[in-house]
């Protein structure tokens, strides 16, 4: 499915009263708006473990630079929205290598660019370019962190970071998944070096409602399983 020019394995699906397109990476596109929009990027947690004393290797923020840059190519963004904790902590641009640094500063003068600010990056400036924002609404649909469950708004949210556990060819697998409500749609983590929450844990169900649904985006099809309220 072409856009902008590129092509890139998409499903398109119904939000809210909007198309949207569900990427196998994780993100979510919205062809009306040609907005490219991520959630939990942790860029520099490497970093902010080593502070600690617990060594981890420091590729993290460069390796999800690299596949966030790759998406931007693919898809022509005329903006991108991050949904919060794009930082391990308000910090981190300042510990960005160079290279990243310089990477990160091409994207965000390229294109629109809004963070959402999460709790993890909640005192976050724009000192690597692009907006800051709480929340926003755009069209309708608001953007934010950490889902409302006290909103009855359309809403766009991370911060769980949702994966779905599955037996594939006898093998337990984890894989990184989409949950959604008529009214709320939660993206998994982008970012390298994240963890993840069951789908079904007793909080996404909380923070969502019910009834609602795990979907994993692969290159050709929506997958959507139930989830036990």
């Amino acid at each position: 499915m072409p856009f902008g020019g590129h092509s890139e394995a998409m499903v398109r699906f119904s939000f809210a009263g909007h198309a949207f397109a569900a990427l196998p990476q994780g993100a979510l596109f919205w062809p009306a708006r040609r907005a490219l929009i991520v959630a939990d990027l942790h860029f520099e947690k490497a970093s902010w473990f080593a502070a600690g004393g617990q060594m981890l290797p420091p590729y993290d923020s460069m390796a999800t630079l690299a596949d966030l840059s790759a998406l931007v190519v693919a898809t022509d963004p005329r903006e991108i929205w991050c949904l919060g904790d794009s930082f391990h902590d308000s910090a981190g641009c300042e510990r960005l290598p160079t290279a990243a640094r310089a990477t990160l500063a091409a994207l965000t003068a390229r294109h629109r660019w809004v963070w959402i600010t999460g709790n993890h990056d909640r005192d976050l400036v724009d000192r690597c370019g692009g907006e800051v924002m709480a929340e926003a609404e755009v069209d309708g649909v608001i953007l934010r962190h950490e889902a409302d469950p006290a909103d009855p708004r359309a809403e766009l949210s991370g911060h769980f970071h949702p994966k779905l556990r599955l037996t594939v060819r006898g093998r337990r697998v984890a894989r990184r998944c989409f949950v959604a409500t008529e009214r709320k749609l939660i993206l998994p983590a982008f970012g390298a070096l994240t963890g993840g929450l069951d789908a079904d844990h007793p909080e996404i169900v909380r923070a969502v409602g019910a009834p609602a649904q795990a979907l994993i985006a692969l290159d050709d099809r929506l997958l959507r399983f139930p989830l036990a309220a």
